[in-house]
This record gives C-alpha cells, structure tokens and sequence, in this order.
C-alpha cells in the first residue's frame, strides 16, 4: 500500500505508524503489521518475561496513539491501512500471555488476526464509535486483550481438566 504523497518515512511519526514501512507492503498491511509484531515479541519475552512483553504493548499504545494522530492530521483522518502500529500494540497483548514456541506464537497470531478482522462485541462497537487516533488504536487493544482472555481462560480450562 503506498504512502500518501504527504507522508515521508523521514517523519518519526511515519515510521512509528507504519511501524518501520511495514504498513507500505503491499496487501493485507494489518496482518504485515501482526506478523512483524511477532518477532519483536518473542524477543521481548526471551529477554524479560511476560511483563517485558506487556509493557511494551502499553508503551507501544502510548506512542502508537501520538505518532498515529500526527499521521492523521497531516493526512485528514479515518483510518488508514497503512498505520499498523495498532496492529502491532494489540498483537503484543496476546503475546504477553504465551511461551515463546512457534506452535503458541502461531496461535496467538491466529487468535489475534481473528478477532481484530471479525470485530466481535465490543471491538466493533469500538471501532465504530470511537473515532480519530485513538479509534485506531483502541479496537486492537481490545482485539489484543479479548485474544490474551480467551488463550489465558483455555489454558484454565485444559488445567482443570488436568487436575
């Protein structure tokens, strides 16, 4: 997806939107966006734990939410494909939750990219009603913590069942 003419990667808060030119890859830039999240994630994890993981995700929101309203104001607003940072923050959250294995890291990506594309209540009650930067943050921070919910109470589960 191509940059608007008015964006330049020259601009801290292009670079953060588009986390790094991720969102300018052509096709499907949210899940880009999720995939390039992945690594980063598990490098978090490796390095700090979980809550190295969860923290980022908040700091990621916080900046996220600037460099995106930068973004918006320089390009009229809405929601554009190419700022991914949201997909990114959100795809931390469900990150936080699970070992660093590829076979937990796939599922939290699957899970994730799930509820961040079918919008069930309340993202999609978000998304329709909370508007400007923090409209395109918040509904993938709701995907991310519905995500982290849902792996975190199967896990519950399958340990009760295990007791």
């Amino acid at each position: 997806m191509a940059l608007p003419s008015e964006l330049r990667m020259s601009d801290p808060a292009v670079l953060i939107a588009t986390f790094f030119g991720v969102g300018a890859l052509p096709k499907a830039p949210g899940t880009w966006g999720s995939a390039a999240a992945l690594p980063v994630g598990v490098a978090l994890f490796l390095a700090g734990g979980p809550w190295a993981v969860a923290a980022s995700a908040t700091v990621t929101f916080f900046i996220g939410w600037w460099a995106t309203a930068r973004v918006l104001e320089q390009t009229g607003g809405g929601d554009p494909g190419y700022v991914v940072i949201d997909e990114v923050a959100g795809q931390l959250m469900v990150l936080a939750i699970v070992p660093p294995d590829v076979t937990h890291v796939a599922f939290a990506f699957v899970v994730f990219r799930a509820f961040d594309i079918l919008k069930p209540w309340p993202i999609g009650w978000l998304d329709r009603n909370i508007h400007g930067a923090l409209g395109v943050m918040v509904d993938d921070i709701a995907a991310g913590a519905l995500g982290a919910l849902v792996i975190g109470l199967g896990g519950l589960v399958i340990l009760a069942y295990l007791l």
